[in-house]
């Protein structure tokens, strides 16, 4: 079964990766999905660009994913790369109630596509992009949250002030 794996991973996070890792086990290929809204463009941190090189340096070990970006309708995308479902990691109820809508959204455009979820490590149940990046910004130690690319990518954005650590 081949599924996507959407989000604007801006940046990616260990909670994303391990999400990522657990996909690959369970199917045999994953996209992950890197949303590229133009009406966001001044929002994000990373270019779309940017965003996928450190997602594909940071799954280079997994020989079933893959990344590329989407812009509009999930469903399209989903349909344009062939995938039979849609994977969601889940951090908290408040994560599950949004997702949940968007699933019976995505079933209302796309009858038969499921949307599957998977639990977030508890480790990781509290990182989100936005913590990583107003952490980094203030030059906190942000190691433990984000893999080495991304670590990489943020120390290149904020310099000198950027994240410690690694």
């Amino acid at each position: 079964m081949h599924v996507v794996y959407p989000g604007s991973f801006d940046p990616l996070t260990n909670g994303h990766l391990d999400v990522i890792q657990r996909a690959s086990r369970l199917f045999d290929k994953v996209t992950v999905a890197v949303l590229e809204n133009p009406s966001k463009r001044g929002n994000y941190l990373f270019t779309a660009e940017e965003r996928l090189q450190i997602i594909r340096e940071a799954t280079a070990h997994l020989k079933n994913v893959e990344a590329a970006t989407f812009s509009g309708l999930l469903v399209d995308f989903v349909k344009k790369v062939g995938a039979q479902a849609i994977v969601k990691g889940l951090r908290a109820v408040s994560d599950y109630e949004y997702e949940l809508q968007m699933a019976h959204l995505n079933r209302q455009l796309l009858p038969g596509l499921e949307t599957l979820f998977i639990l977030s490590a508890t480790r990781y149940s509290f990182v989100s992009s936005t913590m990583v990046k107003e952490i980094a910004r203030y030059g906190g130690d942000v190691s433990k949250l984000v893999p080495p690319a991304t670590l990489r990518a943020l120390k290149a954005k904020f310099g000198e002030r950027g994240p410690m650590g690694g």
